[in-house]
């Protein structure tokens, strides 16, 4: 029994065991390797395939279907914007129609009276005070801006 023990404790025992047990967590985690590896079988890879696929070949279609759905909305508010522009012009039609209304927007806009009244049109006194070099070139004769770009060339020439 001496020698059993003094063998039990020996380097070379010590060694041979250590290796028997490095071994032994090494086949173990190669085992777990391959049982990881296993779990993704040819049947999972080939439906991974085919989920892909049919995403990629319905993708184009679904932008399609949802660009075709914003442009028919959009097409719709532009035909109830068309019905309401269609129906404000009915009733302006309507309007136009009724000789009261058509007596008052002539008198309104071209400034007409009816004989024996006196027309009147109020100037604001601000806009009276504006001379003739303060109004903007839109706002004065066309042929005011005419003779004062003829003016400027003359005194450019000079």
């Amino acid at each position: 029994m001496a020698v059993k023990d003094r063998d039990r404790f020996s380097t070379a025992t010590r060694i041979r065991l250590i290796g028997e047990q490095t071994a032994a967590r090494v086949y173990r985690s190669q085992t777990k390797r391959q049982a990881r590896r296993s779990r993704l079988t040819g049947r999972a890879a080939l439906l991974a395939l085919v989920v892909c696929s049919l995403i990629v070949a319905l993708a184009y279609p679904m932008r399609q279907y949802v660009s075709q759905r914003a442009e028919i909305a959009d097409l719709q508010q532009e035909q109830d914007e068309a019905r309401e522009r269609v129906e404000r012009l009915r009733d302006l039609k309507a309007r136009w129609q009724d000789d009261a209304y058509a007596e008052q927007e002539i008198r309104r806009r071209l400034h007409y009276v009816m004989p024996g009244e006196t027309g009147y049109i109020v100037i604001d006194p601000g806009t009276a005070e504006k001379s003739r070099t303060d109004l903007g070139a839109a706002d004065r004769p066309w042929y005011a801006n005419v003779w004062d770009d003829v003016d400027k060339a003359d005194a450019a020439g000079r």
